[in-house]
């Protein structure tokens, strides 16, 4: 069943009927967005709710523990939701078996780059009407200043369209570089009761957002003295650990489809050199770094453990900088031992 983007989150309940979704496309903003819509409502009205990530590849190395994880339930929850990543036409087997056996208590939410129409998959999804298919393409400026406007509205943050369309410039056209800026903005407005465009700029563009950056290049690419001059930095200082935390989640994120692409290559060079969007010159030696230093299975185990980390901050505020910071020297020496 084929649906638009703004359908599946306005009318999220009334497609709980179905168990299995395909959002395909560039837009991973928009696809973080309506898994997360699809997860709280699910958790709303269900107490208990596992939750597992997997990637294609997991399922094709061991597709009888693929099978006996989506029918065997939960022995502690009420729900099963899975997500499973970076997904193709190889996984579509695995769906059709799935379809015919009905699923009741278990959900399964597929990621995919674009899928051309020719794609097994997306018209598998597209025809059967036990799923949804939704396509996320990128955002226009027009989409961006409903998002913006929404989010700033729920929060009572009054901003002057000049100030919005600065945010939405900011962003580079990305729903997820939007929903970090918002945050930010969030975040400080919570004491402050005027936010001018003076304030704004400053606050989009501020001089932690760099060092944030080299901060995680740093620590993934295990250079521990760089990461150490700016950890003191850091540390004495105000840090937002939860944007940190998913600017990571967003750097592994393409290191992990990179990951998968490297062996349709000779080298990596020529595997940088074909990424798209375009890699900037100078952020290239860091990326042939971390693809040198970290492997898939690696990367996908710090996806996790960031999740875990961001929950333990939230839960200990109190230590919040420790848990942040302990975890990220984790990773630098971990970094360190396999460059």
């Amino acid at each position: 069943m084929i649906l638009k983007s703004y359908e599946i989150q306005k009318k999220l309940l009334g497609f709980f009927k179905c168990n299995i979704f395909l959002f395909y496309g560039e837009n991973q903003g928009l696809k973080k967005e309506i898994r997360k819509s699809i997860l709280e409502k699910i958790k709303k009205e269900n107490s208990n709710v596992e939750l597992q990530t997997v990637y294609e590849s997991d399922i094709s190395e061991n597709e009888e523990n693929f099978y006996t994880s989506i029918f065997s339930g939960s022995l502690f929850s009420q729900k099963k939701i899975i997500t499973i990543n970076n997904c193709t036409d190889k996984i579509l087997n695995q769906m059709e078996v799935i379809v015919e056996k009905d699923l009741e208590d278990t959900f399964l939410i597929l990621f995919s780059d674009i899928l051309d129409k020719k794609s097994k998959l997306r018209s598998f999804f597209e025809k059967e009407k036990k799923t949804i298919c939704v396509a996320c393409y990128l955002d226009n400026d027009r989409d961006l200043e409903i998002v913006a406007t929404k989010k700033f509205s729920e929060n009572k943050i009054v901003l002057s369209r000049e100030l919005v369309n600065l945010v939405i410039e900011k962003s580079n056209n990305d729903r997820g570089n939007l929903n970090n800026e918002i945050e930010k903005i969030i975040s400080y407005s919570l004491n402050k009761k005027n936010l001018d465009i003076d304030k704004i700029k400053l606050l989009i563009n501020f001089s932690g957002e760099h060092k944030a950056d080299n901060f995680i290049n740093e620590c993934l690419s295990g250079n521990i003295l760089q990461y150490k001059k700016i950890l003191n930095d850091l540390y004495i200082n105000s840090v937002n650990h939860i944007y940190i935390l998913r600017v990571l989640n967003n750097k592994i994120d393409k290191l992990v489809k990179m990951k998968e692409l490297e062996k349709n290559y000779n080298d990596l060079d020529s595997l940088i050199n074909s990424s798209k969007p375009p890699i900037f010159w100078k952020e290239k030696p860091t990326i042939k770094k971390q693809l040198t230093v970290w492997s898939f299975n690696e990367l996908k185990k710090v996806v996790k453990e960031i999740n875990n980390t961001e929950a333990l901050c939230k839960k200990n505020p109190q230590i919040s900088k420790i848990i942040f910071f302990n975890f990220f020297s984790m990773i630098c020496k971990k970094a360190n031992n396999y460059s």
